[in-house]
């Protein structure tokens, strides 16, 4: 039964409108002939702008992936969706949600990183101050962007992934998978008993429960996710443009 049901996925993956698009590779570089501090941040961006576009190239997969599923568990009886969601959806779906929120983290660690790097010519004295690579989050890379005229639009671009509409649309689904027990995906109650503490410090036990998340929904929002991080991959390349402008016209002076 599990067979003839992926099977149906990968036909109805394959008939599906092609949506969304594919990040670029290998789209910049460094002038030749500069000094050899400069191969910090050329060795940075040939990673690091190959692991973005990794990533949302992977959303934008994962978001299809699940429409297809979607389709193909549609009316069906719970005892033949409960294979689906183990074998197939749940791992998938898991990843996925938690996407939007690693892309931005990893797009804050990649501008903290070049724009510091950058800024030995935008500032004088250049002190190497950048935290702990563990410390850097999209509030402290602000600090080192700051000097970058494209750097505004990219952080505004970079606040509207994984957003409080988000968090609303998925009931939480990152923080709660890493601190509690998420909601399930298809079918499955959680959260049947919650403690709430009041503003006065009373406590009170709530009963009821949290409905499973359905896959065309989180397919929804996930596609809404994937346009903003293209949005933010358009804007990062704009930044990283200025700086290699800037690096190529003021390195080797």
């Amino acid at each position: 039964m599990t067979i003839a049901l992926y099977a149906k996925y990968r036909r109805t993956l394959r008939l599906m409108p092609t949506a969304g698009r594919t990040m670029p590779y290998d789209w910049i570089a460094l002038p030749e002939g500069l000094k050899i501090n400069w191969w910090v941040y050329e060795l940075m961006i040939q990673e690091y702008a190959g692991g973005l576009a990794n990533a949302v190239n992977q959303l934008t997969f994962y978001e299809r992936s699940l429409r297809a599923w979607s389709i193909v568990i549609d009316g069906l009886p719970e005892e033949k969706r409960y294979p689906v969601a183990h074998e197939f959806v749940d791992a998938t779906a898991t990843v996925a949600i938690n996407l939007p929120y690693v892309i931005r983290e990893r797009f804050a660690f990649t501008a903290a990183h070049l724009c510091h790097q950058a800024n030995q010519l935008k500032l004088s004295p250049w002190t190497d101050d950048l935290p702990r690579d563990s410390s850097i989050n999209p509030t402290k890379a602000d600090r080192y962007g700051e000097p970058w005229d494209n750097y505004a639009e990219f952080k505004q671009c970079l606040d509207r992934i994984s957003g409080q509409d988000y968090k609303d649309n998925t009931g939480d689904f990152r923080n709660i998978y890493t601190h509690r027990f998420q909601p399930h995906f298809v079918f499955g109650l959680s959260q049947t008993v919650t403690r709430k503490v009041g503003e006065t410090g009373g406590i009170r036990y709530d009963f009821g429960w949290q409905l499973p998340l359905q896959l065309g929904d989180v397919a929804a929002q996930l596609a809404t996710q994937r346009d903003r991080c293209y949005a933010a991959f358009d804007a990062f390349q704009g930044l990283v443009r200025e700086h290699v402008d800037f690096i190529g016209r003021h390195a080797r002076r």
